[in-house]
């Protein structure tokens, strides 16, 4: 039963949906039912499977560099002492600018390609990340390192026994929210300028009152991003099964 219940939730909201559709009677250019919005993702899937393949790839390329990034920082703060009033502030200014503010920026440094969204996702994940990672790592228990230098125990021996299977679980989290929120690069990014991906499909059939497509496209955004969050958090409790059961 527990694992049909993410199934029990979106038929519910499908419902939910096209009951709003029928009883306020909405015509198709404002709100398109369910079944106008399937019907616009088989018209249209093989612009939607080529331009879903753009979008992922934006998104999967800023994950991975997000990711490194994120770690490295989260290292060096947590053994550079030196560097760390440095850094501290240089990590909260990367999200005191808002990142959309950023993408006409990013599109005139890095172009309309692919650069250009992978860096406005690497943006986007790196903060929760790297504070994930930190807190993880420094806040690892004192007792274990104590035994760890006692038993003779050097830097990486202590990082790679003790630190890091000590923040996993906390990196973890960093993870989950960095998949879910990876989209939101790509996307922006695509809709700032570009010439393919969902979201300049969205901005395509947006200007033509494609609504149907537009749905449809949005649909395929969510579908990717709620099944890579799912894959991730599949792979993370295999991978880290003494983290706290969720």
């Amino acid at each position: 039963m527990k694992q049909l219940k993410p199934f029990l939730v979106v038929i519910a909201l499908l419902l939910f949906w096209e009951a709003i559709v029928v009883l306020l009677e909405m015509p198709d250019y404002i709100l398109p039912g369910p079944l106008a919005v399937f019907q616009s993702m088989y018209e249209y899937s093989d612009m939607l499977w080529e331009n879903t393949l753009v979008t992922m790839a934006e998104m999967l390329m800023g994950l991975a560099l997000g990711v490194i990034s994120g770690v490295f920082l989260a290292m060096v703060l947590v053994y550079f002492v030196a560097l760390r009033p440095w850094l501290l502030p240089l990590l909260l200014v990367t999200q005191a600018i808002p990142v959309f503010a950023l993408a006409p920026i990013l599109m005139l440094w890095f172009g309309y390609g692919l650069a250009s969204k992978v860096v406005m996702t690497v943006l986007v994940i790196f903060f929760p990340v790297a504070t994930c990672s930190y807190d993880g790592l420094r806040h690892t228990h004192q007792d274990w390192l104590d035994m760890a230098h006692t038993m003779g125990g050097n830097r990486f021996t202590v990082l790679r026994h003790i630190r890091w299977p000590a923040a996993l679980p906390a990196l973890a989290s960093g993870l989950r929210v960095a998949v879910v929120v990876a989209p939101i690069g790509a996307v922006v990014g695509e809709w700032v300028g570009s010439s393919a991906g969902l979201g300049y499909m969205m901005l395509q059939a947006n200007a033509r009152l494609w609504v149907d497509q537009m749905f449809a496209a949005l649909a395929v955004l969510a579908f990717c991003s709620v099944g890579l969050y799912f894959v991730t958090d599949v792979a993370l409790k295999k991978l880290i099964p003494w983290q706290p059961a969720t």
